[in-house]
């Protein structure tokens, strides 16, 4: 696994707009920003051009990594984790984003094959809203991320996929893992209320990017916003 973001902090940019040539339209817009560490390529575009070819146009866009989100892959029986990961693999996709939360075999599975074909897993479990969880009136426990986290370091991962929409996830697993030195990917910046000025100060000098998908895609000047994102991410890097 050769994936490194060429910033300490920043923003990795969704690319979740309507049409394929939006979607390039931002990465042409934003790639040449410092602090613009990567993309997350989303449902729109891949379901409408495949994954492999989604990944051949945005490559010619940019060399910055390219992160797949297969709409939280991973909560799925653990031997189709192979098959998944190959496809991935053949794709040439640099990252996955992976929600495993089908239990302690689709953690070991999912991040396990990802490693072994080079991709970087980004593991997660929880999402920035309110009802997601048991004691919000959702259906996913309070502790699942936790847990998920725990198994997905046995499997080798050090990048988590953390809400962002708040302080408090970001601030309780920074304190718990910081000795393990991970790498923390927020959701929730912008229209749900997440603010980078105060998540890095919150990740206790762990390495913090939000992902960024309206508040730049659906921005007027997108160059603008990413850099304003960006130079907030840097003014509250300790």
């Amino acid at each position: 696994m050769t994936v490194r973001f060429r910033a300490r902090h920043g923003i990795i940019v969704a690319l979740d707009a309507d049409s394929a040539d939006a979607c390039k339209r931002s990465i042409d817009l934003t790639t040449g920003i410092e602090g613009v560490v990567g993309y997350k390529l989303g449902m729109t575009m891949a379901l409408r051009l495949g994954l492999a070819e989604s990944v051949r146009q945005l490559r010619a866009h940019t060399d910055l990594p390219l992160l797949y989100d297969h709409q939280k892959a991973g909560p799925d029986v653990f031997d189709m984790a192979a098959k998944f990961s190959a496809i991935c693999a053949e794709a040439k996709v640099d990252g996955l984003i992976l929600f495993p939360v089908a239990g302690p075999r689709a953690v070991a599975g999912f991040v396990g094959e990802a490693l072994k074909r080079g991709i970087l897993p980004l593991v997660g479990g929880d999402l920035p809203f309110p009802d997601y969880n048991v004691s919000g009136g959702g259906y996913v426990a309070d502790d699942a991320l936790e847990r998920i986290i725990d198994e997905a370091i046995k499997a080798g991962a050090d990048h988590f996929v953390v809400p962002g929409n708040t302080t408090a996830k970001l601030e309780h697993h920074a304190k718990r893992l910081k000795a393990k030195n991970p790498v923390f990917v927020v959701p929730g910046i912008g229209p749900l209320g997440g603010k980078l000025g105060e998540l890095i100060p919150a990740a206790q000098g762990c390495s913090v990017y939000g992902v960024v998908g309206r508040a730049v895609y659906g921005a007027p000047d997108q160059a603008a916003a990413a850099r304003a994102l960006v130079a907030e991410a840097m003014a509250a890097a300790p």
